[in-house]
């Protein structure tokens, strides 16, 4: 059995315990909550696990030394003494990234050099050669976190951030970042048991994400590649296995619904959801909030409405109060949640929410609320035997209180942080444009037939066709939202044109998802065999991302 190591994921202040959770369910060990970030320890597959299946991490790291040093000086020579011939070799490439908390070091990038400089040294001296920098595709990717005087330096087996999933070909403005989006949801403790409504739904973020979450599907099928594939130790079967395992996916037998007033936004979530093969169980339309009505299905909404900040609509307070009034008079039963940044904003609402819970999106410190809706008085509810807070909302409220002890050194550390990039604020982009009611906007844009979608690993798709023609009623449409119009949505998944098949190797064209007869050799070039699907054809697969 091999030897357990030391590893770290990180994450957005706010979601730790949300990861602690992700990673105890993957089978880590010695899980232990940081500020943004869990410790752990496991194994090589651990790690790959990690990477591919974590929803609510940035990137994993495997520290490799842990030094004092109080000088410039002594990063250096601490850095020199590690033996890099077991990581790094002269022909290979490196780049270092730094995270400084410290009074002695406050500029990260001095800090990355007198790294750089160490390793340099140290092949030089020993070889008469030295490796090269690369700052955007390198070999082995370094990470150097300094808290006062206390170093770390970690191997980076990420590489891009994990937030980057792969499958968002088009952007709106100030995009929901993709880890914060699945951090959301699982706060929300929904797993597909209902159906899921995002009113402002911008790029589709909370829709992709909420998808991945109901199928049980690794939020890193659509990635190209991973940092720890240019490892020396890379074991390509293992991480193949991981890869084509769709053991733990499951079927869902709700259905998913995002709106937006801006046409332009609707695109690009149609873009991004098909990009990702899930137009089966995502459906994307123009309307406006203030047209929905009462739900004939038992739904939740999750919805990041704008905050007056990067986005913002001539009536901010106007557009909260709306919201209000649709969620206390048309979602009766239900429950909403929703991620906003002004308590001005929060306060015109008009609800009791049964929990906050802080979260930065980016830099803003923001509140995620959940409000329990039901028609009548609070008492009568009550006495109906209705729950509006859980004891573990509870619990969660008093820690409200840790969050804001801790959010000033944040604010002041935020400047210096790397990850400033990732933290991407809010993703609806509102427009005064003509309001379509919701009755109006009933027709599917789901593309193609469903061309018997089992879950038979051995099927085939080519990532275009998939239901050809529309349903004649949304089941869960803002107005009636009647169950018929499909008579079979238990299938499988429609077009997985980003899917387990083509994602690495020489080949022009989409085998569809893990399935197959044949498997192909990447290496080789050519198919061999009957079986699953495990050399995936990983790296030329997914063109053209935009971020």
């Amino acid at each position: 059995m091999e030897q357990e190591f030391e590893l770290i994921a990180k994450t957005f202040m706010g979601l730790e315990p949300v990861l602690a959770k992700e990673l105890m369910e993957l089978g880590a060990n010695n899980v232990q909550i940081g500020r943004r970030m869990v410790s752990f320890t496991g194994d090589k597959e651990l790690m790959y696990r990690a990477n591919f299946q974590l929803r609510t991490a940035i990137r994993v790291l495997k520290p490799i030394s842990h030094f004092k040093a109080s000088s410039a000086d002594d990063v250096y020579n601490k850095v020199k003494e590690i033996d890099w011939t077991k990581y790094l070799s002269a022909e290979k490439t490196f780049a270092v990234d730094s995270v400084v908390f410290s009074e002695e070091f406050k500029h990260s990038k001095f800090v990355s050099y007198k790294v750089k400089d160490a390793i340099v040294d140290q092949f030089r001296e020993g070889t008469g050669k030295r490796p090269n920098i690369s700052v955007s595709n390198p070999d082995i990717r370094l990470n150097m976190h300094i808290a006062e005087d206390d170093c770390t330096l970690s191997l980076d087996s990420s590489g891009e951030s994990l937030h980057r999933r792969g499958y968002r070909q088009e952007s709106v403005e100030a995009p929901l970042n993709e880890v914060l989006a699945a951090g959301m949801i699982q706060l929300t403790g929904w797993h597909g048991e209902t159906d899921f409504i995002d009113p402002m739904c911008g790029s589709g973020t909370l829709l992709i994400e909420a998808a991945l979450i109901a199928r049980n599907m690794a939020p890193g099928l659509f990635r190209k590649e991973y940092a720890f594939e240019k490892w020396p130790d890379f074991d390509a079967d293992l991480f193949d296995s991981i890869y084509n395992d769709a053991s733990q996916e499951r079927e869902f037998s709700h259905h998913i619904y995002g709106y937006d007033i801006d046409i332009k936004a609707v695109n690009t979530a149609k873009i991004n959801v098909k990009a990702a093969g899930l137009t089966a169980d995502i459906t994307v339309s123009e309307a406006d909030f203030k047209d929905f009505t009462q739900p004939s299905e038992k739904s939740i909404i999750v919805m990041n409405p704008p905050y007056g900040e990067r986005i913002s609509t001539p009536d901010l307070l106007g557009t909260y109060k709306m919201i209000g009034e649709r969620l206390k008079h048309q979602f009766h039963g239900n429950e909403a949640w929703v991620l906003s940044y002004r308590e001005e904003c929060f306060e015109q609402i008009g609800l009791k929410p049964s929990i906050k819970i802080p979260l930065y999106n980016g830099s803003l410190e923001c509140e995620f609320r959940k409000y329990q809706i039901f028609d009548g008085k609070l008492k009568d509810f009550r006495g109906e035997g209705g729950v509006v807070k859980t004891d573990e909302e509870k619990r969660q409220m008093a820690e409200k209180r840790r969050f804001k002890q801790e959010r000033g050194d944040f604010k002041k550390r935020l400047d210096e942080q790397e990850e400033n990039e990732e933290g991407d604020i809010r993703s609806f982009k509102f427009h005064s444009l003509e309001r379509k009611p919701f009755a109006n906007n009933r027709r599917n844009d789901r593309d193609g037939d469903w061309n018997d979608r089992s879950r038979d690993r051995n099927s085939r798709f080519d990532g275009r066709d998939g239901w050809r023609g529309e349903r004649d009623s949304r089941r869960g449409g803002f107005d009636d939202r009647r169950r018929g119009g499909y008579d079979d949505r238990r299938g499988g998944r429609d077009d997985r044109q980003n899917g387990r098949g083509y994602r690495r190797g020489g080949r022009d064209d989409w085998q569809g998802n893990r399935g197959g007869h044949e498997r192909f050799d990447r290496s080789r070039g050519k198919s061999f065999g009957k079986g699953g699907y495990g050399n995936k054809a990983r790296k030329n697969g997914y063109g053209n991302e935009k971020h």
